[in-house]
């Protein structure tokens, strides 16, 4: 690889659940060359698979460029690694415990070359979160696995578009167990982590964070609950203390009716369908699942398997676009973070000369 291509951000991309809408977008995504532009996609899969996915959606102008290993990706390529050799059946739309195998197996390459810095990013095509579920995988879903192998306790899903962050302070649980999980500490946890991205994944300098309430009309003084008082409203006093600009709590309904999402850079909601339902309408076609908190950079489509338009080229690419697009904004506003923040006095570690040929 040239001077000039190891410049480019090195992009690992799952295809998740294998009979789902993954490879769709992907295909879709890297038929447009200019993609390629300042990439070198790797994508964790299998040629035959690829092939089915293009047949299906009758696509004859694309295939992926075949390696062994990362260091042999090409730039201006599509570039996939065969993480299986053996024959899979595809049967677009319905999934089985055998095609969870299989997004597992992609997932795992592709995290062992993150690990092991071949890869600088990481995109998650959407997996089956019930077909998926194994010895290796016991967890809800992307963010809670990739948190375990990062060796990390705390991580937020931070829904992101253009003028959009969501954060959500209780992640993948069930609703009637959000109350029982939710206390001031972990809230406080959360706002720190966003915060932190904020600066330092998106480049916010003194970043604004509007917390929503549980209860309807943020507890109505209690009236319809006492969380806001006695575990939230705690919460962002304590955060505002450390020199975190949050505010609030505010009722969901109205926050968003009103768009006051517009006058903050980041929102955190108490649990997922609060903050997921706004976001996903507002943001749908552009929206994207980032995992905050990790030392990687990982990024996923905001949709799902839709396995009820699989092989019917209906699944827009735009979601998994604007995920690469993001992934590589934040690994390069992390480089830059790290070079403005650094110690001035420190002394740098200078390269070791290189031997004469």
């Amino acid at each position: 690889m040239s001077k000039k291509d190891s410049s480019k951000i090195r992009v690992g991309i799952t295809i998740g659940e294998i009979n789902g809408i993954g490879l769709e977008v992907i295909i879709k995504t890297f038929q447009d060359s200019r993609m390629m532009d300042d990439v070198i996609p790797i994508i964790y899969g299998n040629s035959d698979v690829a092939k089915a996915h293009r047949k299906a959606l009758g696509i004859e102008d694309f295939s992926f460029h075949g390696v062994k290993e990362t260091e042999e990706a090409l730039p201006k390529k599509a570039n996939m690694i065969n993480v299986w050799e053996e024959e899979v059946k595809i049967d677009l739309g319905n999934p089985s415990k055998e095609t969870g195998i299989y997004s597992f197996k992609s997932l795992d390459a592709a995290v062992t070359d993150l690990a092991a810095n071949k890869i600088d990013v990481l995109i998650t095509a959407p997996i089956d979160k019930d077909n998926i579920q194994s010895k290796d995988f016991e967890f809800p879903g992307h963010t809670e696995f990739l948190a375990k192998m990062s060796n990390v306790e705390e991580s937020l899903m931070f829904l992101v578009a253009e003028n959009l962050r969501v954060g959500v302070a209780t992640g993948h649980i069930p609703l009637k167990e959000v109350a029982e999980v939710l206390d001031t500490q972990t809230i406080v946890r959360k706002l720190k982590l966003m915060n932190e991205s904020l600066m330092k994944d998106f480049g916010v300098p003194s970043p604004k964070i509007a917390v929503l309430g549980l209860n309807p009309h943020a507890g109505d003084n209690g009236l319809l609950g006492s969380e806001e008082k006695e575990i939230i409203t705690p919460a962002i006093r304590q955060v505002k203390e450390d020199g975190i600009y949050a505010f609030g709590p505010y009722g969901a309904d109205g926050f968003f009716g009103t768009a006051s999402y517009k006058k903050f850079d980041g929102v955190l909601a108490m649990y997922h369908d609060q903050g997921l339902i706004p976001f996903k309408t507002i943001a749908f076609e552009d929206g994207v699942n980032f995992t905050a908190g990790l030392p990687i950079v990982r990024t996923s489509p905001d949709h799902g398997t839709a396995y009820e338009i699989a092989g019917k080229n209906l699944a827009s690419e735009g979601s998994m676009r604007q995920a690469i697009f993001v992934a590589c904004d934040i690994y390069r506003n992390r480089q830059i973070y790290k070079e403005i923040t650094a110690n001035p006095l420190e002394p740098q570690k200078k390269p070791k000369p290189k031997p004469r040929s």
